[in-house]
């Protein structure tokens, strides 16, 4: 069963009933969020392949505070596991990344992609059903030809709302090492797919063409120093396109200056202060999620300790750096040891720019106010959360005496985390999703 939690930032309160199931499975995680264009559809992908749209409850006089609320629109299996039998591999079905298209008619068009295949999908609502046909009956059977008598004109019947979700293009077959990301172009032609060591450009009409825009695979394997961890294309410039590596670094590029893009325009890296330096150095600074803003003046990137915020006009060091769990830097050792050190946060901007918000351990996540510099730590659980309450703030006590509403850093729970979230395009309401649990938490209203 899939499971999810429905809750309505900022003195957030929780919405709506939890949908749930008391067990869930590996396949149950969900791996990714994404809101559509208008933030009227949200979409989340799990482990297990399938995809599950959620929309907006429509404004009601009687009801107006339920405009916040979501409800299932569609699920539908996105991708299957596969076995390359060449390589003697098994591919998984888990969607690593959802990318919506703008809407250009009723139906809605978003990409979907587990390591190797990237899948264009149509969703749509169907309230007719034609009957009346000639060369068969009602129930589809093939009529014979000699107990026509007449020729009847087909109708169309309204029958119940049925949502359709079919596949309109399969990109696959390009791409060698696993896909981590996909962005679409501005022009809404062309979108480009991301694995470790190369990023290829596709039309959205070809699938069994795509051209290679980033390659850094040495031709020596035992010389690779670093890969890609994420890309995204530029929001209004169609032709500027950003990557980050697991060194830290990002790397800006400008299709109109080359077709192979391996030589960068731009270059952003902040140097690592020496008495800082440590074993864990180089994990801890690769980067997770990188993100443009909307206006497309700046940057976001997501490392493991930080957030921090680049300028496009300044490559020396980061505008502003938001330390999302430094209390975690002296559990370094044991984060290794359990893998979690290598865990993928991603970030998110809110609708104006102004507030940025990523995910942390024991179901926290974190916000952060650019211009007021405040920050909050809340928490995404049902413990917690109570429909229409308030959230109150957490902190994380790291040594002495702790409150009684602080929560010891021995005591966090590095098996609940929070890697994926999403924020409306335009509202205060964001997308929270915590193991198998999906909560929406809206901006507090009168």
């Amino acid at each position: 069963m899939k499971c999810f939690s429905r809750y309505l930032p900022y003195l957030f309160r929780p919405s709506s009933t939890i949908l749930s199931s008391s067990c869930h499975t590996e396949a149950d995680i969900i791996s990714t969020v994404e809101f559509n264009p208008t933030g009227e559809l949200l979409a989340t992908g799990d482990k297990g392949g399938r995809v599950v749209v959620f929309q907006r409850e429509q404004e009601s006089k009687n009801q107006p505070h339920r405009r916040g609320e979501y409800n299932v629109y569609s699920t539908f299996q996105s991708h299957e596991p596969e076995f390359d039998y060449l390589k003697s591999l098994e591919i998984e079905e888990k969607i690593n990344k959802i990318r919506w298209l703008p809407q250009q008619n009723a139906a809605y068009f978003l990409l979907s992609t587990n390591d190797k295949t990237v899948k264009l999908w149509k969703i749509s609502e169907r309230d007719k059903r034609p009957e009346g046909y000639n060369l068969k009956d009602e129930d589809g059977r093939i009529r014979d030809p000699s107990t026509i008598t007449a020729l009847r004109v087909p109708v169309l019947q309204p029958m119940d709302l049925m949502v359709e979700a079919t596949p309109r293009r399969v990109f696959s077959n390009a791409h060698t090492y696993h896909i981590n990301s996909i962005s679409v172009s501005n022009d809404y032609e062309t979108y480009m797919s991301t694995d470790d060591l190369r990023i290829n450009l596709w039309n959205l009409e070809i699938t069994n063409q795509s051209f290679n825009i980033v390659d850094i695979k040495p031709a020596n394997m035992e010389e690779l120093t670093e890969v890609i961890t994420a890309a995204e294309f530029h929001p209004n410039q169609c032709n500027t396109f950003i990557y980050s590596s697991s060194k830290g670094s990002i790397r800006l590029c400008d299709m109109r200056a080359s077709a192979l893009c391996d030589n960068h325009c731009k270059f952003f890296e902040e140097p690592e202060d020496p008495s800082n330096r440590s074993f864990f150095s180089e994990i801890i600074s690769s980067i997770s999620d990188v993100k443009f803003s909307h206006s497309g003046r700046y940057l976001m990137t997501r490392d493991y300790l930080t957030v921090k915020v680049w300028d496009l006009n300044m490559e020396s060091k980061p505008l502003e750096t938001y330390q999302v769990h430094d209390y975690l830097r002296s559990k370094l050792c044991s984060l290794y040891e359990n893998d979690c050190i290598f865990d993928k946060f991603e970030c998110v901007w809110n609708g104006s720019d102004s507030v940025i918000m990523t995910g942390s351990y024991n179901n926290f996540f974190r916000m952060f106010d650019r211009n007021t510099k405040r920050d909050v730590t809340l928490e995404a659980s049902r413990e917690n959360s109570k429909p229409r309450a308030i959230l109150k703030p957490r902190k994380v006590c790291v040594g002495g005496k702790r409150r009684k509403d602080e929560i010891s850093v021995d005591s966090l729970d590095f098996s609940k985390k929070i890697l994926h979230t999403a924020w409306h395009p335009s509202e205060n309401i964001i997308a929270v999703a915590a193991t198998n649990n999906l909560y929406i938490f809206q901006d507090k209203v009168n």
